[in-house]
């Protein structure tokens, strides 16, 4: 089914919009069609080589490679006169290479949140995200040992955005967090940091202790994961510690 078409005016003008947002020495072809793809509604091949100011050959084959990594999709045109033609837009993969302004606005909202509610309800309403998580994926993770539970952490947290691995160590197992999604909202509000530790102790159900934390100063955020044996021993009580 084609693509409506939305934009019916001269290509031309628009060439300083579509580049507009590109830094000039890092301008390439591939960026301007990317951009016009983005900003044009459903640009054709004639389109896309006027605003990047290329021959439609070099525009067909900066889509063909663009189709092959999946950041575009194309669709079929049909006239009653005439062959059809190709039209093309942003595949999700290609929508999430733009940046956002998620980071501004989820500050913002949370500000208001904790403006207008007591502290114990916000700490309620992370702890009701992360227990829905866990609710949505405990048929997957609750028969599985350790060895394949840590497994399933890694590749959970890496579907919420985190960067991170787990090794073997003499004291019992490390989650080390590469990068974190949400660094840039923790920053100003640190219940956000409780997210990925919270995922630890749901799915692991051992104790928790984090070594390391980017917001204060770390390269890298790091876990211990204690085995149940070991801190029972040293410490009945110990449920989930961090570096506060």
């Amino acid at each position: 089914m084609p693509w409506p078409r939305c934009y019916n005016g001269d290509v031309s003008t628009k060439s300083n919009i579509m580049t507009s947002g590109l830094p000039s020495k890092k301008r390439t072809t591939r960026d301007v069609i990317l951009h016009s793809i983005k900003s044009l509604s459903h640009p054709t091949v004639e389109e896309l080589a006027e605003v990047a100011d290329v021959s439609p050959v070099t525009v067909r084959h900066h889509l063909n490679a663009l189709l092959a990594e999946g950041v575009i999709e194309a669709a079929t045109v049909r006239r009653k006169v005439g062959r059809p033609y190709y039209v093309y837009a942003l595949s999700e993969k290609g929508h999430e290479m733009f940046p956002k302004r998620y980071v501004r606005l989820t500050n913002r909202l949370l500000d208001e949140m904790k403006d207008r509610l007591p502290q114990a309800v916000i700490d309620e309403l992370f702890d009701g995200v992360v227990e829905n998580v866990l609710a949505e994926h405990r048929g997957e993770f609750e028969h599985l040992g350790l060895d394949e539970r840590l497994d399933f952490l890694v590749e959970l947290l890496a579907e919420e955005g985190f960067l991170c691995s787990w090794e073997r160590t003499d004291s019992g197992f490390r989650i080390v967090e590469y990068s974190c999604p949400y660094v840039s909202i923790a920053g100003h509000h640190a219940e956000v940091c409780t997210f990925d530790r919270k995922l630890m102790d749901g799915i692991l159900q051992l104790p928790v202790r984090q070594d390391s934390c980017v917001l204060q100063g770390g390269e890298c955020c790091q876990f211990t994961i204690i085995e149940a044996a070991e801190s029972t021993a040293a410490n009945p009580n110990l449920y989930l510690e961090t570096i506060g």
